[in-house]
């Protein structure tokens, strides 16, 4: 599902959360289950892999594994990167962070 916002003359979609998991620093086969189960309980075609920083090895490993052992009909729609720019609270001091988005679509099957 997306939406289109109109900002500064562009058009642009967004995805909305529904079918996002974000990674962290639980072990890879937690979000396999997750990504699994978006794709068969909600019906969805997409999924959308997020994680910044140190996550981004778990993200690429959990995109694998399910394209590799789970969801053989899984393809890579696309891969995102980027930079988020994080602001420290206490110290009021900036970072950068990587960040990556991966998308992995299922393949339509072809009904007799």
């Amino acid at each position: 599902m997306t939406e289109e916002t109109i900002e500064k003359g562009t058009t642009e979609e967004k995805r909305t959360d529904e079918n996002v998991i974000y990674v962290g620093k639980k072990p890879p086969m937690s979000y396999v289950l997750a990504v699994v189960t978006q794709f068969s309980t909600s019906g969805s075609d997409e999924v959308t892999i997020k994680a910044r920083g140190r996550s981004i090895s778990t993200a690429v490993d959990t995109a694998e594994i399910v394209r590799n052992r789970f969801v053989t009909d899984a393809e890579l729609t696309d891969v995102k990167i980027g930079t988020d720019v994080i602001t420290n609270e206490e110290e009021g001091r900036t970072s950068n962070v990587s960040s990556i988005e991966i998308i992995l679509t299922k393949k339509k099957s072809k009904q007799k």
